[in-house]
């Protein structure tokens, strides 16, 4: 390797840039002060008389400042993107873009997964391969919760590695990001697969494929051909500027931006209509089976019922049915605290059933899942924190408190999307447990419904039940 690989497309303070080196090549002819003169440069924190604007966030809220005076200059820090390392107006931030072009079918196939694609999966993929070419329209594959997005993206992976290019795959959710990695360090055994998100404890590497978390894309510029956003409709991504700033930067000037998701917002669906972004859609699940419909079940004062535990209610009968169905229970719930109680009065009541609750800072939320998934617990009740991501086989949901204001469309039909993902088990039950029918259920029912029409129009559903 040569100096340039540990530093190509990164974005660095000097400590930075001096731990890279210190890591990697000090036992090299190369000295970091001869690397640092031939990076690019930028000054951290660009200070005018009417604006402040981080360099690496490209955050322009004062509120986000913080200053000090320090012999009569005034110094300012971004607390913005602080949790990233402290950068000042004092300080620079050296980068070296990846300027390599791509030769067409430069090295033989990465590709060491054997599986087939669907007919759909095909078209699909196909879709967003011819599309590479056109750097200026990200291109969009709208498919179903379940349709094998991350197998399609396989030949188009490939297809970037054969041209010797970089690739980095990015979710606004940890959780996305940790179930991804093994799947494709599985499809590409032959490459430098790397995993990074700021709970990891992996440091950045040269890497053919870089799996990562939105966030920490603001720590690169220029750097790939291909970036693939995964679930880029979901939180924190969806509203945060600075992820959009990041995305943009992170891609190289003609690299391909590939989006993915199965309930594209609002602001995705102006794009796709003004001709900004280009669409491809996914109707039907792979497996030829229609997507598991919600039932609608209405449990009156559910929360009152819940902190008293009255049991001669609806909520608890259908918890009661729900629970002794086979396979893995999900209860999604919008505020942890009733989560809690609702796990404690269960643990209770059916002290023969392992169950557990988890939610976005639990620290053994990672063990939980793993345990559910090899049937250490029967039932997980959670937060909308495994929406999205999370698969598991035999699968049933039941969102309680359906008509919480935090269930938007996007999050009902995602948690909804947990069920019937797998060929072995298409089907399965998902209960929206409501005191009430908001706009946002019937949207998230709507939606669900049309996608099986459509798939029904196109011929895909094989398996229609």
């Amino acid at each position: 390797m040569e100096w340039e690989d540990f530093f190509i497309g990164r974005l660095m303070t000097k400590r930075e840039a001096i731990q890279t080196w210190k890591e990697y090549l000090t036992k090299t002819q190369w000295k970091i002060d001869g690397i640092l003169k031939k990076m690019e440069q930028m000054p951290a924190i660009k200070v005018s008389e009417d604006k402040v604007i981080c360099s690496r966030c490209h955050c322009e809220d004062r509120d986000q400042y913080a200053s000090l005076t320090y012999r009569q200059e005034k110094i300012f820090f971004c607390c913005s993107c602080l949790q990233m390392g402290r950068i000042t107006s004092r300080d620079i931030l050296y980068y070296l873009p990846n300027t390599k072009y791509l030769v067409t079918d430069q090295y033989h196939s990465f590709l060491s997964w054997k599986g087939e694609l669907s007919l759909q999966q095909k078209i699909a993929a196909q879709e967003a391969f011819d599309s590479l070419g056109d750097s200026l329209h990200p291109h969009l594959i709208h498919a179903v919760t379940g349709a094998g997005k991350t197998e399609m993206l396989f030949p188009i992976i490939d297809k970037i590695l054969r041209g010797g290019g970089k690739i980095a795959i990015a979710s606004p959710r940890v959780d996305v990001c940790i179930e991804l990695f093994p799947r494709i360090c599985e499809a590409f055994k032959n490459t430098k697969v790397i995993l990074l998100h700021g709970k990891s404890q992996t440091q950045y590497k040269p890497c053919d494929i870089l799996i990562t978390t939105t966030h920490q894309l603001l720590r690169f510029i220029q750097a790939f051909d291909l970036l693939i956003v995964d679930e880029v409709d979901a939180f924190p991504y969806v509203d945060d500027h600075r992820l959009h700033f990041a995305v943009n930067r992170a891609v190289k000037n003609k690299g391909k931006l590939l989006f993915l998701t199965a309930t594209p917002d609002k602001k995705i669906d102006i794009a796709v209509k003004k001709g900004l972004i280009h669409r491809t859609i996914l109707p039907a699940r792979y497996h030829g089976h229609p997507l598991v419909e919600p039932i609608f079940i209405w449990l009156g004062e559910w929360e009152t019922h819940l902190i008293i535990r009255k049991k001669k209610t609806k909520l608890f009968n259908t918890l009661k049915n729900f629970i002794e169905l086979k396979g893995k229970k999900l209860i999604f719930m919008a505020n942890i605290k009733l989560a809690i109680a609702l796990a404690e009065w269960l643990m209770k009541e059916f002290a023969q059933i392992p169950l557990t609750y988890v939610y976005a800072a639990d620290p053994e939320r990672q063990k939980k899942v793993e345990k559910l998934r090899r049937g250490e617990y029967e039932v997980l009740i959670s937060t909308t924190i495994l929406e999205r991501g999370v698969t598991f086989e035999n699968c049933q949901v039941y969102i309680l408190g359906a008509e919480d204001p935090l269930f938007s469309k996007s999050a009902l039909v995602q948690m909804s999307g947990r069920v019937g993902r797998k060929a072995d088990f298409p089907s399965g039950k998902v209960i929206f447990g409501h005191h009430g029918i908001t706009s946002e259920m019937k949207k998230a029912y709507q939606e669900i419904r049309s996608m099986n029409l459509l798939a029904k129009k196109r011929g895909l559903l094989s398996g229609e039940e």
